[in-house]
């Protein structure tokens, strides 16, 4: 099949996403370039990106990234989540083109979950912000999105890894992208030691969680903060308000990934190692995009072989 359509489906998964900027690197390097990108969650705001010509500049964006630049795109709201992700997108707005989704140079495709009824939504046409800021809206975080009259939120709800999509947009191979693989019980275990380049100190990711917070009585943020002073224990105390959300998302999308991928697999998985990154740990790219090349040139040798037998 001299004419093989590729397709990249990039998943969700919070702060771990900026592994899928290596991943694109990585293959691009290799030779490999695919004509069709889809994503869900933080997967759509990188296949975005990278539909639009405009990896390179949120590759600069995200690496540059500090801990405190995190904190300040967190613009607490309390409506429909803690975060309403205006801020977040305005950094955005000259990053990833304004050009509609069916005007960019490779096809591209959102997954979003409609809250009114459940179902998965592909967002295949359209403005291209509002469609990525639908599909990152994790709920009880960021606030959801209204789109042709339907509030949407994260696509990772209800297909984290979203390669019916994909093939349904004519892919004849796919490369799908689980940052899901390793990832549950995470939050529940006392934290490794970052590297020294990448460390915060503790009370400056206790002025975070303050942030996220700040609009929430005191005692509630009091057991907050002590569930964050927990991950840095002994782990004897019970887990907190934030580990809760965290583990629960982190299970529920490794639990759907799975029971979709069983289904429908992919012609070639790629799954990054990063579970040690925290959901909001977003100045950890350098980590994440390290990462996401190394999975790729473990796997290339596979990929390859596989890719030329489609082709024959």
């Amino acid at each position: 099949m001299a004419d093989l359509k590729i397709g990249l489906v990039l998943g969700s998964g919070s702060a771990r996403g900026w592994a899928h900027i290596g991943v694109i690197r990585a293959l691009t390097e290799a030779g490999i370039k695919p004509d069709i990108v889809c994503g869900s969650s933080i997967g759509a705001l990188v296949g975005a990106a990278h539909a639009s010509g405009n990896l390179d500049t949120l590759e600069k964006w995200v690496r540059a990234l500090t801990f405190w630049d995190v904190v300040r795109l967190l613009d607490v709201k309390m409506q429909g989540g803690l975060i309403e992700g205006v801020t977040l997108m305005d950094s955005f707005r000259d990053t990833i083109s304004g050009t509609s989704i069916e005007h960019l140079s490779i096809p591209f495709a959102a997954v979003a979950t409609d809250l009114g009824n459940g179902h998965e939504v592909w967002l295949q046409k359209g403005p291209l912000l509002p469609a990525v800021r639908a599909s990152i809206a994790l709920p009880g975080l960021f606030s959801p999105t209204r789109i042709d009259g339907r509030w949407l939120v994260d696509g990772g709800l209800v297909n984290p890894v979203p390669i019916s999509l994909c093939r349904a947009m004519g892919a004849d191979f796919i490369i799908a992208v689980n940052l899901n693989s390793d990832i549950v019980g995470r939050h529940l275990a006392p934290r490794a030691k970052q590297k020294k380049e990448t460390e915060e100190p503790a009370e400056g990711r206790r002025d975070l969680f303050d942030q996220l917070l700040k609009q929430i009585n005191s005692g509630l943020r009091e057991r907050a903060l002590t569930a964050w002073r927990r991950e840095r224990g002994n782990g004897d105390e019970p887990p907190g308000m934030f580990e809760v959300l965290a583990s629960a998302i982190n299970i529920m999308q490794d639990r759907i990934t799975k029971s979709r991928m069983a289904g429908d697999p992919p012609d070639q998985l790629l799954s990054p190692q990063l579970g040690q990154l925290g959901l909001l740990e977003f100045d950890r790219a350098g980590e994440a995009i390290e990462e996401g090349v190394d999975c790729v040139k473990r796997q290339l040798p596979q990929l390859q072989q596989a890719l030329e037998r489609q082709r024959r």
